[in-house]
Protein backbone atom coordinates (compact mmCIF):
# COMPACT_ATOMS: atom_id res chain seq x y z
CA UNK A 1 0.00 0.00 0.00
CA UNK A 2 2.76 2.45 0.82
CA UNK A 3 4.44 2.51 -3.06
CA UNK A 4 0.61 3.25 -3.98
CA UNK A 5 0.10 6.29 -1.32
CA UNK A 6 3.64 7.75 -2.17
CA UNK A 7 2.84 8.05 -5.82
CA UNK A 8 -1.15 8.85 -5.47
CA UNK A 9 0.76 12.00 -3.34
CA UNK A 10 3.17 12.67 -6.06
CA UNK A 11 0.88 12.48 -8.69
CA UNK A 12 -1.77 14.89 -7.08
CA UNK A 13 0.73 16.85 -4.62
CA UNK A 14 -1.59 17.02 -1.89
CA UNK A 15 -3.97 13.97 -2.37
CA UNK A 16 -3.52 11.64 0.61
CA UNK A 17 -4.52 14.61 3.15
CA UNK A 18 -8.17 14.38 2.78
CA UNK A 19 -10.78 14.64 4.62
CA UNK A 20 -13.03 11.38 4.94
CA UNK A 21 -15.97 11.55 1.82
CA UNK A 22 -18.02 10.08 4.66
CA UNK A 23 -17.73 12.94 6.78
CA UNK A 24 -19.12 15.31 4.20
CA UNK A 25 -17.74 18.73 3.40
CA UNK A 26 -18.90 20.41 6.04
CA UNK A 27 -16.50 18.94 8.38
CA UNK A 28 -13.43 20.04 5.67
CA UNK A 29 -14.51 23.53 5.62
CA UNK A 30 -14.66 24.03 9.42
CA UNK A 31 -11.28 22.29 9.16
CA UNK A 32 -9.93 24.90 6.82
CA UNK A 33 -10.67 27.42 8.75
CA UNK A 34 -8.13 27.01 11.44
CA UNK A 35 -5.08 26.16 8.77
CA UNK A 36 -2.82 28.84 6.86
CA UNK A 37 -2.47 28.88 3.16
CA UNK A 38 -0.28 25.70 2.98
CA UNK A 39 -2.43 23.65 5.08
CA UNK A 40 -5.57 24.99 3.64
CA UNK A 41 -4.34 23.96 0.34
CA UNK A 42 -3.60 20.64 1.33
CA UNK A 43 -7.25 19.88 2.30
CA UNK A 44 -8.69 21.71 -0.64
CA UNK A 45 -7.19 19.86 -2.93
CA UNK A 46 -7.17 16.68 -2.17
CA UNK A 47 -10.80 16.96 -1.22
CA UNK A 48 -11.24 17.49 -4.85
CA UNK A 49 -9.29 15.25 -6.58
CA UNK A 50 -10.21 12.15 -4.25
CA UNK A 51 -14.18 13.21 -4.98
CA UNK A 52 -13.11 13.00 -8.61
CA UNK A 53 -11.28 9.59 -8.48
CA UNK A 54 -14.39 8.52 -6.74
CA UNK A 55 -17.24 9.92 -8.79
CA UNK A 56 -15.02 8.88 -12.38
CA UNK A 57 -14.17 5.67 -11.20
CA UNK A 58 -15.75 3.99 -13.97
CA UNK A 59 -15.15 6.54 -16.60
CA UNK A 60 -11.50 5.88 -15.87
CA UNK A 61 -11.55 2.11 -15.38
CA UNK A 62 -12.52 2.06 -19.19
CA UNK A 63 -10.42 5.35 -20.68
CA UNK A 64 -7.01 5.59 -18.91
CA UNK A 65 -6.11 8.52 -21.49
CA UNK A 66 -8.44 10.57 -19.31
CA UNK A 67 -7.10 9.07 -15.96
CA UNK A 68 -3.27 10.12 -16.88
CA UNK A 69 -4.71 13.29 -18.40
CA UNK A 70 -6.38 14.28 -14.87
CA UNK A 71 -3.38 13.06 -13.21
CA UNK A 72 -1.00 14.74 -15.17
CA UNK A 73 -3.04 18.33 -14.65
CA UNK A 74 -2.88 17.78 -11.15
CA UNK A 75 0.11 17.00 -10.81
CA UNK A 76 1.72 19.87 -13.28
CA UNK A 77 -0.78 22.40 -10.75
CA UNK A 78 0.64 21.45 -7.38
CA UNK A 79 3.54 19.99 -7.65
CA UNK A 80 7.09 21.73 -8.38
CA UNK A 81 8.26 19.71 -10.67
CA UNK A 82 11.96 20.84 -11.70
CA UNK A 83 12.47 22.18 -8.36
CA UNK A 84 12.62 18.35 -6.91
CA UNK A 85 14.04 17.32 -9.80
CA UNK A 86 17.07 19.38 -9.10
CA UNK A 87 17.10 18.05 -5.40
CA UNK A 88 16.67 14.52 -6.66
CA UNK A 89 19.88 15.03 -9.05
CA UNK A 90 21.77 16.56 -5.89
CA UNK A 91 25.38 17.02 -7.17
CA UNK A 92 24.94 15.55 -10.11
CA UNK A 93 22.76 18.83 -11.27
CA UNK A 94 25.53 21.16 -10.30
CA UNK A 95 25.37 23.23 -13.93
CA UNK A 96 23.11 21.48 -15.18
CA UNK A 97 20.79 23.64 -17.65
CA UNK A 98 17.25 24.20 -17.08
CA UNK A 99 16.64 22.41 -20.63
CA UNK A 100 18.33 19.04 -19.02
CA UNK A 101 16.53 19.69 -15.61
CA UNK A 102 13.18 19.87 -17.47
CA UNK A 103 13.67 17.14 -19.61
CA UNK A 104 14.80 14.67 -16.27
CA UNK A 105 11.70 16.14 -14.13
CA UNK A 106 9.61 15.23 -17.43
CA UNK A 107 10.56 11.83 -17.83
CA UNK A 108 11.05 11.06 -14.30
CA UNK A 109 6.76 12.00 -13.51
CA UNK A 110 5.28 9.73 -17.06
CA UNK A 111 7.65 6.81 -15.80
CA UNK A 112 5.66 6.89 -12.60
CA UNK A 113 2.49 7.55 -14.20
CA UNK A 114 3.18 4.95 -16.74
CA UNK A 115 4.17 2.31 -13.68
CA UNK A 116 1.88 3.37 -11.02
CA UNK A 117 -1.11 5.31 -12.88
CA UNK A 118 -3.16 2.62 -12.81
CA UNK A 119 -2.88 1.79 -9.01
CA UNK A 120 -5.23 4.62 -8.18
CA UNK A 121 -8.43 2.95 -9.33
CA UNK A 122 -7.94 0.69 -6.60
CA UNK A 123 -7.22 3.72 -4.04
CA UNK A 124 -9.69 3.31 -0.74
CA UNK A 125 -10.89 7.13 -1.12
CA UNK A 126 -12.57 6.92 2.22
CA UNK A 127 -10.20 8.36 4.49
CA UNK A 128 -9.47 10.78 7.17
CA UNK A 129 -6.44 13.34 7.67
CA UNK A 130 -5.85 15.71 10.02
CA UNK A 131 -3.58 18.19 9.63
CA UNK A 132 -1.33 18.17 12.95
CA UNK A 133 1.10 21.35 12.05
CA UNK A 134 2.30 23.77 9.42
CA UNK A 135 6.12 24.77 10.33
CA UNK A 136 8.51 27.33 8.74
CA UNK A 137 11.72 25.66 7.27
CA UNK A 138 14.66 26.19 5.74
CA UNK A 139 14.93 29.86 7.07
CA UNK A 140 10.91 30.48 6.50
CA UNK A 141 11.70 29.82 2.94
CA UNK A 142 9.86 26.43 3.06
CA UNK A 143 6.84 25.60 5.09
CA UNK A 144 6.44 21.85 6.84
CA UNK A 145 2.41 20.99 6.76
CA UNK A 146 2.55 17.38 8.71
CA UNK A 147 -0.37 15.28 8.33
CA UNK A 148 -1.78 12.02 9.32
CA UNK A 149 -3.81 9.76 6.94
CA UNK A 150 -6.30 8.09 9.61
CA UNK A 151 -8.07 3.99 8.05
CA UNK A 152 -10.17 2.18 9.76
CA UNK A 153 -9.07 -0.40 11.09
CA UNK A 154 -5.11 0.34 10.81
CA UNK A 155 -2.58 2.95 12.43
CA UNK A 156 -2.56 6.44 10.91
CA UNK A 157 0.12 6.96 8.58
CA UNK A 158 2.32 9.70 8.93
CA UNK A 159 2.55 11.87 5.49
CA UNK A 160 4.77 15.74 5.45
CA UNK A 161 4.53 17.51 2.60
CA UNK A 162 7.57 20.35 2.28
CA UNK A 163 6.37 23.52 0.53
CA UNK A 164 7.39 26.77 -1.24
CA UNK A 165 6.04 29.71 -3.08
CA UNK A 166 6.44 29.93 -6.56
CA UNK A 167 5.27 33.10 -8.29
CA UNK A 168 2.96 33.73 -5.34
CA UNK A 169 1.85 30.01 -5.24
CA UNK A 170 2.04 27.44 -2.90
CA UNK A 171 4.02 24.13 -4.63
CA UNK A 172 4.70 20.93 -2.89
CA UNK A 173 8.87 19.98 -3.84
CA UNK A 174 8.96 16.63 -1.31
CA UNK A 175 5.96 14.38 -0.18
CA UNK A 176 7.71 11.98 3.26
CA UNK A 177 5.47 9.07 3.76
CA UNK A 178 6.26 7.40 7.39
CA UNK A 179 9.64 9.36 7.26
CA UNK A 180 10.74 8.34 4.01
CA UNK A 181 11.15 10.77 1.54
CA UNK A 182 10.63 11.32 -2.25
CA UNK A 183 13.27 13.10 -2.78
CA UNK A 184 16.28 10.93 -1.09
CA UNK A 185 14.35 7.99 -2.70
CA UNK A 186 14.95 9.15 -5.99
CA UNK A 187 18.20 10.33 -5.44
CA UNK A 188 20.04 7.43 -4.03
CA UNK A 189 18.08 5.10 -6.77
CA UNK A 190 19.15 7.80 -9.39
CA UNK A 191 22.85 8.37 -8.01
CA UNK A 192 24.58 5.65 -9.68
CA UNK A 193 23.41 6.18 -13.61
CA UNK A 194 24.15 9.56 -12.95
CA UNK A 195 27.42 8.70 -12.43
CA UNK A 196 27.51 6.63 -15.46
CA UNK A 197 25.62 8.95 -17.97
CA UNK A 198 24.67 12.49 -18.92
CA UNK A 199 20.99 13.88 -17.03
CA UNK A 200 19.70 13.51 -20.48
CA UNK A 201 20.66 10.32 -20.97
CA UNK A 202 19.36 9.07 -17.70
CA UNK A 203 16.02 11.10 -18.96
CA UNK A 204 15.92 9.43 -21.94
CA UNK A 205 16.59 5.88 -20.74
CA UNK A 206 13.73 6.62 -18.39
CA UNK A 207 11.71 7.60 -21.41
CA UNK A 208 12.27 4.24 -23.18
CA UNK A 209 11.56 2.21 -20.21
CA UNK A 210 15.15 0.91 -19.98
CA UNK A 211 15.06 2.60 -16.48
CA UNK A 212 12.15 2.36 -14.17
CA UNK A 213 11.46 4.96 -10.75
CA UNK A 214 10.30 2.60 -8.16
CA UNK A 215 8.54 5.01 -5.55
CA UNK A 216 9.14 2.77 -2.75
Amino acid sequence: MKRTVLFLMLSAAVVAAAPALAAGKTTAAASTQQLGQPGKLVLDNSTRILTTLDTRRAEFTKNRGALKSFVATEFNQMFDRNYAARLVLGTHGRGASEADVAKFADALSENLMARYGSSLLDFNTKLRVRVKSETPVAGGKATKVSTEMLRSGGEPIPVDYLMRQVNGQWKVFDVMVEGVSFVQTFRSQFDAPLKRGSIAQVAADLKAGKLKADAR
